[in-house]
């Protein structure tokens, strides 16, 4: 690959880190919180329109319950004002957290979730990202990525055309699974540790961050490589979590909160 090509790529690798994630990594941030809150609520609302809302009080008191009790742990940093939680009709295991204070829940992530710890486990690997502004650190990082791209055409612009092809594949391959990809497994394996210190300081066991993952690792029959995934094996997940419990038990023991969210039914 071209020299100039080659000292490119690393140059934006080392770019100087804007901002530092909570638990002390360097990390990019090229775009604004206001301007990240105000794209997390844009898109929240035009989700509203096009998924349906669950209207089971039940479930729905039950997750207002748990989001009640760990929503104003998060640092007025992250955000400031009131958060807006909603449920789903959706059978997606799975729920979110964006900027501007919005979490979104599926139906169908309360299928896993046999508790209030375990919903607690799931709300604060979401509320995780936003409080580790990996949204920000995603766009920031795809920017980058797509300004190698187009210098590295200008740089191969004299080249032979099959050395500018190949050249052009091996750089997207690796800014693929040398970069964007791994940024997202940093991203998870972050969320999970400040999610579960975030559900300790709530007052829901932290145990249980552990006991979904392994409630997840049976829906994953044929979950793919870890280096080849934009998330941590479920096996990475549960190890890594259960070794941060001699952080966040005693947090746990700590906390004055006594959630009592019960689970319908």
């Amino acid at each position: 690959m071209n020299k100039k090509l080659v000292s490119l790529v690393i140059l934006m690798s080392a770019v100087s880190a804007c901002s530092t994630s909570p638990t002390g990594r360097n990390q990019l941030a090229f775009v604004s919180k206001d301007k990240l809150a105000t794209m997390g609520t844009e898109s929240f609302e035009q989700m509203k329109q096009e998924i349906p809302i669950s209207t089971n009080q039940a479930l729905i008191n039950f997750v207002q319950c748990v989001a009640d009790e760990i929503t104003p742990n998060v640092s007025k940093e992250a955000h400031s004002g009131d958060w807006e939680v909603v449920l789903f009709d959706s059978p997606q295991i799975n729920a979110f957290a964006l900027p501007g204070g919005k979490i979104g829940v599926y139906t169908g992530i309360l299928d896993v979730t046999e508790n209030q710890d375990q919903l607690a486990a799931i709300m604060g690997h979401e509320v995780g990202h936003v409080i580790a502004e990996h949204s920000n650190e995603r766009l920031s990082s795809n920017q980058a990525a797509s300004g190698v791209q187009q210098l590295a055409g200008v740089l191969l612009g004299g080249q032979d055309e099959q050395v500018q092809k190949y050249s052009q594949a091996a750089l997207g391959m690796g800014l693929q699974y040398g970069i964007l990809m791994p940024y997202g497994r940093t991203h998870e394996k972050e969320a999970d540790i400040i999610g579960q210190e975030l559900m300790a300081k709530s007052g829901f066991r932290p145990e249980a961050a552990v006991d979904l993952w392994h409630n997840m690792a049976k829906l994953s029959d044929s979950a793919p490589m870890e280096f080849l995934s934009t998330h941590p094996s479920n096996e990475t997940r549960i190890d890594k979590l259960t070794e941060h419990l001699a952080v966040t038990k005693p947090m746990f023991d700590s906390s004055t909160q006594k959630p009592k969210c019960y689970k319908p039914s």
